[in-house]
């Protein structure tokens, strides 16, 4: 039997994190690295290196950083420091892009955009959104 979580509004929720896509990149990179040394270039080489220590950085940034959603905002935690603060009333939009696959956050504020790569459960993350920043839909012609 399974359940699921569904967080109440009124509640701060920390999400929890996903190693998803910082794993996928480093698998991804073995074969460039490998293919890289067979053909001898460093280029090749360079391309891979890039693919493995972006998955480690990601790979670290999903392990010190969480995730809060409390009523008021969306904040951003390393280890107890919040390092950042994003109010909802200063949100105008938000998506999460590649519903089968999610690898990206995008939203908008009044003043900046923002996108960030899902290093957190994904489901989590749009149960929150859906719950304290609601789209507004916009009509096209």
């Amino acid at each position: 039997m399974t359940t699921s979580f569904v967080p109440s509004a009124s509640t701060t929720v920390q999400l929890t994190p996903s190693y998803t896509l910082p794993i996928v990149l480093v698998i991804a990179a073995i074969p460039l690295l490998l293919f890289s040394v067979w053909i001898g270039g460093a280029i090749p080489f360079g391309i891979a290196s890039l693919y493995t220590l972006f998955g480690l950085f990601l790979l670290f940034q999903a392990a010190t950083l969480r995730l809060q959603f409390s009523e008021t905002a969306l904040d951003i935690y390393r280890g107890e420091t919040l390092i950042r603060n994003f109010p909802y009333q200063d949100w105008q939009n938000w998506q999460i892009f590649w519903h089968k696959v999610p690898i990206l956050f995008y939203f908008k504020e009044i003043k900046s955009i923002h996108f960030l790569p899902i290093l957190f459960d994904p489901k989590t993350l749009k149960i929150c959104l859906e719950q304290r920043c609601p789209k507004i839909e916009t009509k096209q012609a």
